[in-house]
């Protein structure tokens, strides 16, 4: 072995337990892959990963509760942790594989005594690190840690054998580049551009899995541009690059691919979640499909890309089997994100008609998708003045106060109790109105038309003053309301 260090990293004390009872059985066991790169790089690993020269049914005899339910040896170890990424550790018998056929499995799994055997079937030489916690020996066969030292992702051994056994590596290279901000060395890079190709042979679902990593990381932007120069996007997203070198009109420093590069790295800067990230990707996919040059205005046009970009991503996201609720919120952001216009013209019923189209709890979302867009403009203020001021005409609509037209009741169902269509009906609702402003857990379908049928025997004089005087009560409590929200946006 060229490098065997001792070295003291901390590992918990579920793992440690797996590690203490393969030693006392007799086994060698290494943690080994991803965790040990992270753990070096003082990062907290996502999963925990042991191999040992013990073969499957081996290992299940010595756990109190396994599952065992793949081709390739790996052994599901529960604990009783109550941490998600501690609940199962796996442990993983050395193995040597065959030749792949397919660009995506090995045709054979063989079991190994070796761990340096299976270390040379590793894909990064930064995951191909091995730890002992309980000897503190890190075994380093292939330069990882140097490469970690470096920051650069290298392949083990020939780059083009690599991506010839699994061709979802030459994606991974790409985003375990963005989530360390590591470069990817140039012999790798070289047999990415050359393998490109076979990424067709990966199955959607593990594409989608590794853009999507892509996409939570911190550096998604960077990601994207080195998987276009790599020749990667047009087997992941290729309606993309239709963006690039397509000019946008004035209001655009950039053309469409730098333009949603940049309104995706936003919403990472942000820390907005994957939906925001999806739509900032696609709200302008459309855009090359659409342009039109205007002689008028001595500019292009992009009329419709707004419905044209969200029946893209409805496909885009469906050919990478997102779940269908992805799919369909962000549709539904992609093709509402034009909805801003001049607030001194835009009405609060028409700021209603689109929260009830996107959702009350995709508003905030939609709004955030709009910073993007704003800013991948090369705008460099996030939010200015007629923004603000939408944002607070939305903040009104969406107000806990009670409307009238959010009560529990309504006049089809006093009708229903009796009380003929007129003006009474809309007195009654503004008399039940001024109960709940006071005593909001009166809006009650209970309540309100046990007190309904209380207030239609009124007669309509008294029942009159009763509901003008709650109108009146409304119309002074949206102004205060209004008011404080306008100064919370910095707009009275």
């Amino acid at each position: 072995m060229q490098d065997m260090k001792t070295v003291q990293l901390k590992v918990p004390e579920e793992v440690q337990n797996v590690f203490a009872t393969l030693h006392t059985a007799g086994f060698e066991a290494y943690l080994v892959g991803g965790c040990v790169r992270d753990l070096i790089l003082d990062r907290e690993p996502k999963d925990w990963d042991i191999t040992t020269n013990a073969k499957p049914e081996q290992i299940q005899s010595l756990f109190e509760e396994t599952f065992y339910e793949n081709a390739y040896g790996t052994v599901g170890v529960v604990t009783k942790s109550e941490n998600p990424r501690l609940k199962v550790i796996e442990v993983t018998p050395y193995r040597v594989e065959g030749k792949y056929s397919n660009a995506r499995h090995p045709d054979e799994v063989r079991f190994s005594e070796n761990l340096s055997e299976d270390l040379k079937r590793r894909d990064f030489t930064i995951n191909a690190l091995a730890y002992d916690p309980v000897q503190a020996k890190l075994i380093d066969e292939h330069g990882g840690k140097e490469d970690l030292a470096a920051k650069r992702v290298k392949t083990v051994g020939n780059p083009h054998e690599r991506f010839e056994e699994d061709a979802l590596r030459m994606l991974r290279a790409v985003r375990i580049a963005a989530e360390l901000d590591f470069v990817i060395e140039a012999h790798t890079a070289e047999g990415i551009a050359a393998q490109a190709r076979q990424l067709e042979k990966i199955s959607r679902e593990r594409v989608r899995d590794e853009l999507v990593r892509i996409l939570e990381s911190d550096r998604p932007m960077q990601a994207i541009y080195v998987a276009q120069k790599l020749g990667l996007v047009k087997y992941v997203i290729s309606e993309l690059e239709e963006g690039i070198g397509c000019a946008q009109n004035q209001a655009h420093s950039f053309d469409v691919f730098e333009h949603l590069m940049r309104s995706l790295q936003h919403a990472a800067d942000k820390k907005w979640p994957l939906d925001v990230r999806l739509a900032a990707l696609l709200h302008d996919v459309g855009k090359p499909a659409t342009r039109v040059w205007s002689d008028e205005k001595k500019d292009w046009t992009f009329h419709g890309h707004d419905v044209v970009s969200a029946r893209m991503a409805k496909r885009i996201l469906a050919n990478l089997k997102f779940p269908k609720e992805t799919i369909d919120k962000v549709a539904t952001l992609v093709r509402t994100h034009m909805f801003f216009s001049d607030p001194e013209v835009v009405t609060l019923s028409a700021v209603r008609r689109v929260i009830a189209r996107v959702g009350k709890e995709n508003i905030n979302d939609l709004l955030n998708l709009r910073v993007c867009d704003r800013i991948g403009t090369g705008r460099p203020k996030a939010h200015p003045f007629r923004l603000r001021k939408y944002m607070s005409m939305v903040d009104e609509a969406m107000r806990d106060a009670v409307s009238v037209g959010m009560l529990k009741i309504d006049g089809s169902k006093m009708i229903k109790f009796g009380e003929k269509p007129g003006p009474r009906i809309g007195w009654i609702l503004h008399a039940l109105l001024e109960e709940v402003l006071d005593e909001p857990q009166k809006n009650t379908e209970e309540y309100l038309e046990e007190r309904a049928a209380e207030l239609m025997k009124f007669d309509d004089a008294e029942l009159r003053k009763l509901g003008e005087a709650g109108k009146d009560r409304r119309e002074e409590e949206d102004e205060a309301a209004i008011q404080k929200l306008r100064e919370k946006h910095h707009v009275s």
